[in-house]
């Protein structure tokens, strides 16, 4: 029997309604999530995440196995792998590869809109439209013409438009490199990556308006993405925190691995510290400040007899 896709959309939001990381007080990104379907934005086939014990991922054929593929859409957990080492491997049967795109899980994006906090008729640029969904959350909040979008890959940004336009959305979805950002459209008050980077791109601060809110995800030594919200001072500098951990599929000029003492990170950087780290970024460097080593109690002691 077929699977109702309002039940499952309602389902998956009243289990990110109980998280602690879901909608928050964010009224309006709980009906956002319910009025945008995301059946309309995922592919017809789409890789399971998780390889098998040949080292092969399951593909998910709609067409074959409609209840499945619907069912792992509406799993808050779930990102669905969309292309295999940039498009080279045919989504027609099981794949291995490097995974270069994904519909991200609900709950991420849910969680990643969130920290952004767009206010309507705010001009927002997103980098990194894939399906579009993400796209389509942020245009029923902002409004008309007010989302720019720019996707790297020419057969995505195509099928973005389409399934944008196929709901009326009017978002202008450029095909370009989204490390530029989009000078024309800007300034902006909310900039907003779907994959993460090694070093915060110099565009995207010199394109933010003063007070404006940048959020990226940013590799760490911690084998994770820290969810950087920086604010913009307006001389192309920004600073800010790390508000979640999250993992995102890297952007395709920051692939490389680099030193991470060349991009900021101090060597007193700990994980378990994560959430009192401070970014700061701009034209001369990339720099994470992280607090100052706890003393023990017989340290503080031995400090305060000295004193």
């Amino acid at each position: 029997m077929p699977i109702n896709a309002d039940t499952l959309r309602n389902r998956c939001a009243e289990e990110m309604a109980a998280a602690a990381r879901g909608f928050g007080d964010a009224s309006w990104l709980r009906d956002s999530f319910l009025t945008v379907p995301r059946e309309h934005f995922a592919p017809t086939r789409v890789w399971w995440p998780s390889p098998r014990e040949d080292g092969l991922y399951s593909l998910i054929d709609r067409d074959e196995r409609p209840n499945a593929w619907l069912k792992a859409l509406y799993s808050p957990g779930v990102a669905l792998i969309t292309q295999m080492d940039d498009g080279l491997v045919p989504p027609d049967g099981p794949g291995k590869g490097a995974l270069t795109s994904s519909i991200s899980s609900s709950g991420v994006i849910i969680e990643l809109l969130r920290h952004l906090a767009p206010e309507p008729g705010e001009r927002v640029l997103e980098l990194g439209t894939g399906t579009g969904y993400t796209t389509a959350l942020l245009a029923t909040r902002t409004g008309p013409g007010s989302i720019v979008s720019i996707e790297i890959d020419p057969v995505t940004a195509d099928r973005a438009r389409q399934n944008l336009d196929g709901l009326g959305l009017d978002v202008h979805v450029i095909t370009g490199d989204g490390e530029l950002g989009h000078p024309a459209g800007g300034p902006y008050d909310r900039i907003v990556a779907t994959a993460s980077v090694r070093q915060i791109p110099q565009p995207w601060l010199d394109q933010l308006r003063p007070g404006g809110v940048l959020l990226a995800p940013l590799d760490s030594p911690f084998g994770c993405d820290l969810l950087v919200r920086l604010t913009g001072a307006g001389d192309g500098t920004g600073h800010g925190t790390c508000v979640a951990q999250v993992d995102f599929m890297r952007f395709r000029g920051q692939r490389e691995p680099r030193p991470y003492a060349e991009l900021g990170w101090p060597e007193n950087a700990r994980v378990e510290r994560w959430q009192d780290l401070r970014v700061e970024a701009g034209p001369h460097r990339q720099q994470i400040i992280a607090p100052a080593p706890r003393l023990s109690l017989a340290q503080s002691r031995a400090e305060g007899s000295a004193a």
